[in-house]
């Protein structure tokens, strides 16, 4: 492992964060820019909507078979210790 490769990954260990490359529009960035906006952790936080969107949009599809059985046994059972709500 050379230096630099050696201080980019202590410095993406230590702060949780690693550099990338981005293409970004330039009109964009210099409006952003100019408005003080914090690219990276705009980035950061809208990829994290989109990232746990995804995971919930594919868990839905993955659990789909049981999510549709469960729903069935509820319209033609019930709810499971329905007897004992108090609400």
């Amino acid at each position: 492992m050379t230096e630099s490769q050696i201080n980019r990954s202590v410095r993406a260990n230590s702060t949780g964060k690693r550099a990338v490359n981005l293409s970004l529009s330039k009109d964009v960035l210099v409006a952003a820019k100019e408005l003080g906006i914090n690219i990276s952790e705009v980035c950061d936080l809208h990829l994290r909507e989109i990232v746990r969107s995804e995971m919930q949009r594919r868990w839905k599809v993955d659990h789909a078979d049981f999510i549709a059985a469960f729903n069935e046994t509820v319209d033609t059972e019930g709810l499971p210790l329905e007897q004992w709500r108090g609400f």
